[in-house]
């Protein structure tokens, strides 16, 4: 079901993540995923999760079946609008490029609908595939993706970038698309998504990854993507603010780079929880940061080296909902 008339787009929006809140649903690990081999581990991390997200808003638990926990890649993406309506838009989820099986995380969203657990007009949007991971928004008709993910292979073949773009403008009631082309962390699986790159923050700042160190194998694409965000404007013709978060030192899994980055960070109602790595120097500088673009927010670190074993961190595991679904 696509929507078309110039009425409705002037109504639709997709919110900022910054705004108020209902809720953030997580899908719960199980022994039936690639956690198993270290299920109490990374049960420990979604506990602490789960905790510090009911402090402030509803917690929505996603359990089985389930192939993955990867809430932000299968959940649903939600629009507002200005008479406080929710649309809740039920991508494809197809394990990043077929990758991995994706099949049952597919489901989760229909089921949690018919279930009642989510309210708002259902949109069948599964003719296109699409994570969450893969797109930030500004509230205000700018959406945010990278080239490396929506143009890879089996993905939306054989569509093209143009037709992409005009998909993502329509469905989701952008006014713009601003592409970013460079930036993917060694050992991601998801082909660059943009929530570990780059984060859309209030008052037009980018919080993004960074790297100074000339050896480092990330060293060039990041500098690229950083030259590429200069050029950016705002609607407004002005330039962003950028804000360059640290890259953790190294961490490697049986000889494996795995993707670490502050830039994965979940924002919730009165905090911003942000994920650390035992690395004390940088974890202690990347939430300052995030706190000066966070003024009056609750700055609360959780370890995710759990969950960075799976090539993910704290913002993938969670999708959040807008504060117009419990009405």
């Amino acid at each position: 079901m696509s929507f078309n008339n110039q009425q409705q787009s002037s109504r639709w929006r997709l919110p900022a993540e910054w705004e108020p809140q209902w809720g953030v649903q997580l899908t719960w690990p199980h022994s039936g995923t690639d956690w198993a081999p270290m299920l109490q581990e990374i049960t420990d991390t979604y506990e602490e999760m789960a905790r510090e997200i009911r402090k402030r808003e509803h917690l929505l638990i996603a359990g089985q079946p389930s192939n993955d926990t990867w809430a932000r890649d299968h959940g649903f993406i939600t629009l507002v609008d200005d008479e406080g309506h929710v649309r809740l838009l039920d991508f494809c989820f197809n394990g990043w490029g077929e990758k991995f099986p994706a099949e049952l995380d597919n489901a989760i969203n229909r089921r949690l609908y018919d279930k009642g657990e989510v309210k708002g007009e259902y949109v069948d949007c599964l003719d296109f595939v699409l994570e969450g991971g893969s797109i930030e928004s500004d509230g205000r008709g700018t959406v945010f993706t990278t080239s490396c993910c929506l143009l890879a292979p089996h993905r939306n073949q054989p569509m093209t970038k143009a037709q992409i773009e005009e998909r993502l403008k329509r469905e989701l009631h952008a006014e713009r698309i601003l592409w970013i082309d460079h930036g993917q962390l060694t050992g991601d699986d998801t082909d660059g998504h943009i929530d570990t790159l780059v984060r859309i923050c209030p008052d037009d700042t980018l919080l993004y990854v960074g790297c100074d160190e000339p050896e480092d194998e990330q060293y060039e694409e990041l500098r690229l993507m950083e030259e590429q965000l200069r050029t950016f404007r705002t609607l407004e013709g002005k330039p962003y603010r950028l804000v360059k978060l640290p890259m953790p030192r190294p961490i490697c899994d049986n000889g494996e780079r795995l993707p670490a980055t502050y830039a994965n960070f979940l924002i919730v109602n009165g905090a911003v929880l942000c994920p650390t790595y035992g690395q004390p120097d940088l974890d202690e500088e990347a939430l300052r940061l995030i706190g000066n673009v966070f003024p009056g927010r609750e700055i609360v670190g959780i370890d995710c080296r759990s969950v960075i074993k799976q090539h993910g961190s704290l913002h993938c595991c969670t999708m959040q909902f807008p504060l117009e679904m419990k009405k």
